[in-house]
Protein backbone atom coordinates (compact mmCIF):
# COMPACT_ATOMS: atom_id res chain seq x y z
CA UNK A 1 0.00 0.00 0.00
CA UNK A 2 1.16 3.65 -0.71
CA UNK A 3 -0.48 6.66 1.23
CA UNK A 4 -1.76 9.83 -0.81
CA UNK A 5 -1.74 12.79 1.59
CA UNK A 6 -3.12 15.19 -0.41
CA UNK A 7 -2.19 18.29 1.71
CA UNK A 8 1.26 18.59 1.94
CA UNK A 9 1.81 22.52 3.19
CA UNK A 10 3.92 24.40 5.15
CA UNK A 11 1.62 23.89 8.13
CA UNK A 12 1.97 20.10 7.68
CA UNK A 13 5.99 19.50 7.62
CA UNK A 14 7.43 19.29 11.33
CA UNK A 15 10.37 19.22 12.54
CA UNK A 16 12.44 17.06 15.32
CA UNK A 17 14.95 17.80 17.90
CA UNK A 18 17.30 17.04 15.01
CA UNK A 19 15.70 19.00 12.14
CA UNK A 20 14.39 15.99 10.20
CA UNK A 21 11.43 16.46 8.33
CA UNK A 22 7.99 14.64 9.45
CA UNK A 23 4.65 14.89 7.53
CA UNK A 24 2.05 15.62 9.70
CA UNK A 25 -2.10 15.11 9.44
CA UNK A 26 -2.91 12.43 7.32
CA UNK A 27 -6.86 13.30 7.73
CA UNK A 28 -7.27 13.77 4.01
CA UNK A 29 -4.84 10.79 3.13
CA UNK A 30 -6.00 7.81 1.38
CA UNK A 31 -4.48 4.14 1.19
CA UNK A 32 -4.17 2.72 -1.91
CA UNK A 33 -2.78 -0.16 -3.59
CA UNK A 34 1.16 -0.25 -5.11
CA UNK A 35 -0.04 -0.81 -8.55
CA UNK A 36 -3.34 1.59 -8.42
CA UNK A 37 -2.37 4.37 -11.27
CA UNK A 38 -5.05 6.38 -10.67
CA UNK A 39 -8.12 7.14 -8.04
CA UNK A 40 -11.48 8.28 -8.81
CA UNK A 41 -12.44 11.40 -6.56
CA UNK A 42 -15.63 12.74 -5.86
CA UNK A 43 -14.21 15.87 -4.27
CA UNK A 44 -10.98 18.07 -4.39
CA UNK A 45 -9.15 17.33 -1.33
CA UNK A 46 -6.52 19.94 0.43
CA UNK A 47 -5.49 23.54 0.66
CA UNK A 48 -5.76 25.89 -2.27
CA UNK A 49 -2.23 26.70 -3.38
CA UNK A 50 -1.08 23.58 -2.90
CA UNK A 51 -4.24 21.28 -4.47
CA UNK A 52 -2.85 19.84 -7.53
CA UNK A 53 -4.77 20.51 -10.89
CA UNK A 54 -6.29 17.58 -11.64
CA UNK A 55 -8.65 17.61 -8.50
CA UNK A 56 -10.21 20.71 -10.35
CA UNK A 57 -9.60 20.00 -13.81
CA UNK A 58 -10.75 16.13 -14.67
CA UNK A 59 -9.35 16.32 -18.09
CA UNK A 60 -6.08 16.63 -17.48
CA UNK A 61 -5.33 13.47 -16.00
CA UNK A 62 -6.41 11.09 -13.04
CA UNK A 63 -5.82 11.63 -9.43
CA UNK A 64 -2.87 10.07 -8.48
CA UNK A 65 0.65 10.83 -6.21
CA UNK A 66 1.54 12.84 -8.44
CA UNK A 67 -1.00 15.32 -6.84
CA UNK A 68 1.08 15.00 -3.87
CA UNK A 69 4.48 15.81 -6.11
CA UNK A 70 2.77 18.49 -7.18
CA UNK A 71 1.57 19.98 -3.67
CA UNK A 72 5.84 19.12 -2.84
CA UNK A 73 7.04 21.23 -5.87
CA UNK A 74 4.77 24.64 -4.33
CA UNK A 75 6.03 23.54 -1.19
CA UNK A 76 9.65 23.82 -2.75
CA UNK A 77 9.15 27.05 -4.66
CA UNK A 78 7.70 28.84 -1.71
CA UNK A 79 10.93 27.75 0.46
CA UNK A 80 13.15 28.42 -2.34
CA UNK A 81 11.88 32.03 -2.49
CA UNK A 82 10.77 32.96 0.64
CA UNK A 83 7.28 33.73 0.03
CA UNK A 84 4.19 32.32 -0.02
CA UNK A 85 3.09 31.05 -3.85
CA UNK A 86 0.95 34.25 -4.40
CA UNK A 87 1.55 37.94 -3.51
CA UNK A 88 -0.85 40.07 -3.96
CA UNK A 89 1.18 42.65 -2.81
CA UNK A 90 3.49 42.38 -5.05
CA UNK A 91 5.21 45.70 -7.04
CA UNK A 92 4.90 44.35 -10.28
CA UNK A 93 1.70 42.17 -11.56
CA UNK A 94 4.15 39.71 -13.14
CA UNK A 95 5.40 38.52 -9.65
CA UNK A 96 2.01 38.34 -8.37
CA UNK A 97 2.14 34.47 -9.27
CA UNK A 98 6.00 33.68 -8.01
CA UNK A 99 6.10 30.27 -10.17
CA UNK A 100 5.27 32.75 -13.28
CA UNK A 101 7.55 35.57 -12.25
CA UNK A 102 10.49 33.02 -11.33
CA UNK A 103 10.15 30.90 -14.56
CA UNK A 104 10.45 34.27 -16.75
CA UNK A 105 13.36 35.19 -14.38
CA UNK A 106 15.31 31.91 -15.18
CA UNK A 107 14.38 31.89 -18.89
CA UNK A 108 15.72 35.23 -19.09
CA UNK A 109 18.83 34.62 -18.06
CA UNK A 110 18.21 36.68 -14.62
CA UNK A 111 19.11 35.86 -11.06
CA UNK A 112 16.33 35.92 -8.52
CA UNK A 113 17.23 38.24 -5.81
CA UNK A 114 17.51 36.53 -2.49
CA UNK A 115 18.66 39.21 -0.18
CA UNK A 116 22.10 38.26 1.82
CA UNK A 117 23.16 34.90 -0.43
CA UNK A 118 26.17 32.94 -1.16
CA UNK A 119 27.15 31.96 -4.51
CA UNK A 120 26.45 28.02 -3.09
CA UNK A 121 23.40 29.14 -1.33
CA UNK A 122 21.82 30.76 -4.93
CA UNK A 123 22.92 27.66 -6.42
CA UNK A 124 20.97 25.39 -4.13
CA UNK A 125 18.26 27.96 -4.53
CA UNK A 126 18.51 28.22 -8.19
CA UNK A 127 17.97 24.17 -8.16
CA UNK A 128 14.95 23.99 -5.81
CA UNK A 129 13.21 26.39 -8.28
CA UNK A 130 14.09 24.29 -10.83
CA UNK A 131 12.62 21.26 -9.70
CA UNK A 132 9.63 22.60 -8.17
CA UNK A 133 9.20 23.62 -11.53
CA UNK A 134 8.75 20.44 -13.03
CA UNK A 135 6.89 19.07 -9.91
CA UNK A 136 4.04 21.99 -10.95
CA UNK A 137 3.68 21.13 -14.34
CA UNK A 138 -0.26 21.17 -15.17
CA UNK A 139 -0.39 17.82 -16.52
CA UNK A 140 0.73 14.90 -14.59
CA UNK A 141 2.76 13.22 -16.94
CA UNK A 142 5.22 16.13 -17.55
CA UNK A 143 5.95 15.66 -13.20
CA UNK A 144 8.60 13.69 -11.96
CA UNK A 145 7.47 9.82 -11.91
CA UNK A 146 7.89 9.66 -8.18
CA UNK A 147 9.32 11.63 -5.01
CA UNK A 148 12.16 9.19 -5.25
CA UNK A 149 13.22 11.42 -8.34
CA UNK A 150 12.36 14.59 -6.88
CA UNK A 151 14.63 13.59 -4.49
CA UNK A 152 17.12 12.88 -6.78
CA UNK A 153 17.15 15.71 -9.00
CA UNK A 154 17.56 17.64 -5.76
CA UNK A 155 20.42 15.71 -4.85
CA UNK A 156 21.81 15.58 -8.04
CA UNK A 157 24.31 18.52 -10.23
CA UNK A 158 22.26 21.61 -11.32
CA UNK A 159 24.34 21.29 -14.66
CA UNK A 160 22.38 18.07 -15.14
CA UNK A 161 19.25 19.87 -14.70
CA UNK A 162 16.71 21.01 -17.90
CA UNK A 163 14.65 23.72 -17.45
CA UNK A 164 10.85 22.67 -17.79
CA UNK A 165 8.00 23.97 -20.07
CA UNK A 166 6.81 27.07 -18.49
CA UNK A 167 3.97 25.83 -16.11
CA UNK A 168 0.06 27.15 -16.37
CA UNK A 169 -1.51 26.57 -12.94
CA UNK A 170 -1.66 30.46 -13.09
CA UNK A 171 -3.55 32.91 -15.19
CA UNK A 172 -1.44 34.81 -17.81
CA UNK A 173 -1.13 37.95 -19.16
CA UNK A 174 -2.17 37.39 -22.67
CA UNK A 175 -3.35 40.16 -24.97
CA UNK A 176 -6.84 40.41 -25.76
CA UNK A 177 -7.91 39.55 -29.22
CA UNK A 178 -10.09 42.14 -31.18
CA UNK A 179 -13.49 40.03 -32.45
CA UNK A 180 -13.31 41.34 -35.92
CA UNK A 181 -9.71 40.69 -36.37
CA UNK A 182 -10.83 37.07 -34.95
CA UNK A 183 -13.59 36.88 -37.30
CA UNK A 184 -10.75 37.57 -39.97
CA UNK A 185 -8.54 34.72 -39.26
CA UNK A 186 -11.43 32.26 -38.98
Amino acid sequence: MKIMHFDIKPHNILLDDDFIPKISDFGLARLCPLDDSSLTMTAGRGTLGYMAPELFYKNIGGVSSKADICSFGMLLMEIAGRRKNVNAGAAHSSQIYFSSWVYDQFNEGKDIDMGDTTEEEKLIIKKMVIVGLWCIQMKPSDRPNSMNKVVEMLEGDIERLQMPPKPFLYPEHKPIVDDEENSDTQ
